[in-house]
């Protein structure tokens, strides 16, 4: 048993040191008055002694109390363990689904072959993805073993993206201003549409047509489509400012079409661009800006001439060149990205049979490697 003996000023500070020390455990069992204090018997206080012992009640409940704890224990160490079984389990059910959904996601045979088509045909990553996408939740794992389905498909899926361009004409004479980068042959598709509008249209009679060209700056290139106007006895004239334009239009007021050749410029030269911009504010009610842009074109350099150009608001894009490459998904995939509608496409030298209006079949032609029925497709988009 243990005892103890404690000294305080007071009767209460006594049981307040007690009961810090030992608890409530603690039984007195004596208590006296005795001097605390001073130095050789003199200047001592008055002072409470008291003695006792602990009981072993104290003991008792700690036992108790860390059995208690011991119980706990062994309960958390059951549910814990109990807990890690669930989630043992749960982690091997997550790993079952991942690895059917890897399973799942592995591509059909059908659709491997297809994404390396159109990666070989140049599309965007982003355009063969979608058509991937679509493929994906259209057709059923049966139908996907049918290949020559699926390509059909997907040629179909391609035609279906291409915007063209429906001609609005407002006012009289319609004005069809070819703009573009340096390169890619406007005057000579300026010539080839003036031939196809005015001497062999493709449907319908012919109707009078007008050149004018504002390119007096590249050596040859006025003399270049005063001499395409000569041989197909299609009027031409220059012109430099604003005030040439408006007056050769007056002059030109009893034709239908008149197409407008103009200097290539950098889609980098802004100020160049304002200029020429500028230089149609007199006829904008009555004229309508077509892009021209190689097939040859590089990706990166596609979206900055649509970006550049953008200030003009053309109505379609003209793609040209189409004789020069055979890989025309970048143009499809970059035009469908920014919904810009083709117009005309060329594939020649030759004025004025090398162009034609721009059809989902004629551009699907340019597919390398993709097998489809092209009387379906003639049938179905012409």
């Amino acid at each position: 048993m243990q005892y103890f003996t404690e000294q305080a000023m007071s009767h209460r500070e006594v049981l307040e040191k007690i009961r810090l020390k030992y608890g409530d455990d603690a039984r007195i069992l004596s208590k006296k008055t005795i001097r605390m204090g001073g130095f050789l018997g003199m200047f001592s206080r008055e002072g409470v002694e008291m003695s006792g012992y602990i009981t072993q009640t104290g003991e008792r409940r700690k036992s108790l109390d860390i059995d208690e704890e011991k119980r706990k224990i062994l309960e958390s160490v059951k549910k814990e363990s109990s807990l890690n079984v669930v989630l043992q389990e749960i982690k091997e059910l997550k790993e079952s689904l991942q690895n059917n959904g890897n399973r799942n996601n592995e591509e059909h045979k059908s659709i491997s072959s297809i994404r390396e088509i159109l990666e070989k045909n140049d599309f965007t990553k982003r355009y063969i993805d979608r058509i991937v996408e679509n493929i994906k939740k259209s057709f059923s794992l049966e139908e996907l073993d049918d290949f020559n389905m699926i390509q059909n498909s997907v040629a179909e899926m391609i035609a279906e993206n291409i915007s063209f361009y429906s001609a609005s004409h407002s006012g009289s004479p319609a004005i069809f201003v070819l703009i573009g980068p340096t390169g890619v042959g406007k005057t000579t598709t300026i010539a080839k549409l003036a031939a196809m509008h005015g001497i062999t249209p493709p449907q319908g009679d012919p109707v009078q047509v007008r050149m004018l060209t504002a390119d007096n700056y590249r050596i040859g290139a006025k003399k270049q489509i005063e001499t395409y106007g000569e041989i197909m006895n299609i009027p031409v004239a220059s012109i430099e400012t604003a005030q040439d334009l408006k007056k050769k239009v007056a002059l030109f007021q009893e034709a239908d079409l008149i197409f407008v050749d103009t200097v290539g410029k950098s889609p980098k030269d802004y100020i160049k661009l304002g200029e020429m911009r500028e230089l149609f504010e007199t006829v904008n009610g009555s004229a309508s800006f077509h892009l021209a842009i190689s097939a040859t074109t590089k990706t990166t350099d596609l979206y900055e001439i649509l970006q550049q150009f953008e200030p003009f608001n053309y109505s379609s894009v003209i793609v040209t060149k189409l004789d020069e490459t055979i890989h025309i998904g970048n143009i499809l995939s970059v035009l469908y990205e920014k919904n810009k509608p083709i117009s005309y496409i060329t594939d020649g030298q030759g004025v004025p049979q090398d162009i034609e209006k721009a059809s989902a079949n004629r551009l699907a032609k340019h597919l390398s490697g993709l097998k489809y029925d092209h009387e379906k497709m003639e049938q179905k988009y012409g």
